[in-house]
């Protein structure tokens, strides 16, 4: 991909890959949800980066971050991500990320303060506020959510079909924009999550979001998310919002993506762009 430059180093215990692009400006830091990797983030990057530094990771266990023996929670994430702002020394960071990304940046943004110039939450949600009824398949939660958060689960049910589940059934429910995802999207993200251990990532998220409500209320009773909040729906929407209403100290901007699925990033970028674009440039210094 033109303009985008590759790099891993070690932080919490594991090697973590990323991209950056973009020489100037404001750095944004992208947090990809499932069954995604920095791919998603890849129509969304070039548009970021006229005016921003950008960095897309993949979150430890998933993509080409090593697939070690971590115990790949929402804790160790935002440790990595935390070690990794260190490591560029880029931070405050705008903090974007979706999906069941959102206990990560949440803890980084709550944990530490520093790092965070704002928090944008993509289609997301929070444990002890809400998640857990993902995972309620009698009352119209999502099967997968059991799946993934079982160990060994994901390996029997999705190696060698990866590609074919993302290609019939993930994508062409939870995308409402033709044509948004691509040949070419389905077969990068299938390459890595079928690696040997390619699941461990998204199962030690999915495990520790079912287990972590109290921890994660915790953090928000001690109001430390002091730093803006944006909050954008797409097929959910208001879930994101009322959720991060919750937790921010302060009010929260709120953008409605309509006629767009559950991947903003690939279905809408340029709306997407233009909504973190006018967030940024609203906060000031």
């Amino acid at each position: 991909m033109p303009g985008v430059e590759h790099h891993t180093t070690s932080v919490a215990g594991t090697e973590l890959h990323y991209v950056t692009a973009g020489t100037a400006g404001e750095p944004v830091l992208l947090v990809h949800g499932f069954p995604e990797t920095w791919w998603t983030f890849h129509k969304l990057i070039p548009l970021l980066a006229r005016d921003h530094r950008v960095v897309a990771v993949d979150l430890p266990g998933v993509g080409d971050s090593a697939a070690d023996g971590s115990d790949f929670g929402s804790v160790l994430a935002a440790t990595a991500l935390h070690e990794l702002i260190e490591h560029l020394g880029w931070g405050p960071v705008h903090l974007t990320g979706q999906d069941i990304a959102g206990n990560t940046i949440f803890r980084l943004a709550a944990t530490y303060p520093d790092d965070v110039r704002s928090l944008t939450a993509i289609e997301t949600g929070l444990s002890g506020f809400g998640w857990e009824r993902f995972a309620d398949v009698a009352h119209g939660g999502a099967w997968h959510v059991g799946a993934l958060a079982t160990p060994g689960i994901a390996e029997f049910v999705f190696t060698g079909r990866a590609r074919d589940y993302f290609a019939q059934y993930w994508y062409p429910h939870l995308t409402w924009v033709p044509g948004a995802v691509t040949d070419t999207d389905l077969d990068e993200f299938a390459r890595t999550y079928e690696r040997p251990n390619g699941w461990r990532g998204m199962h030690g998220l999915y495990a520790a979001a079912l287990a972590e409500g109290d921890d994660i209320k915790a953090l928000a009773d001690a109001k430390t998310l002091a730093a803006p909040v944006l909050a954008v729906g797409a097929m959910s929407h208001p879930s994101t919002a009322e959720t991060m209403r919750q937790v921010a100290a302060n009010d929260v901007t709120v953008v409605h993506l309509e006629s767009v699925g559950h991947h903003p990033a690939l279905e809408a970028p340029d709306q997407l762009a233009n909504a973190l674009s006018e967030f940024i440039a609203s906060i000031r210094p």
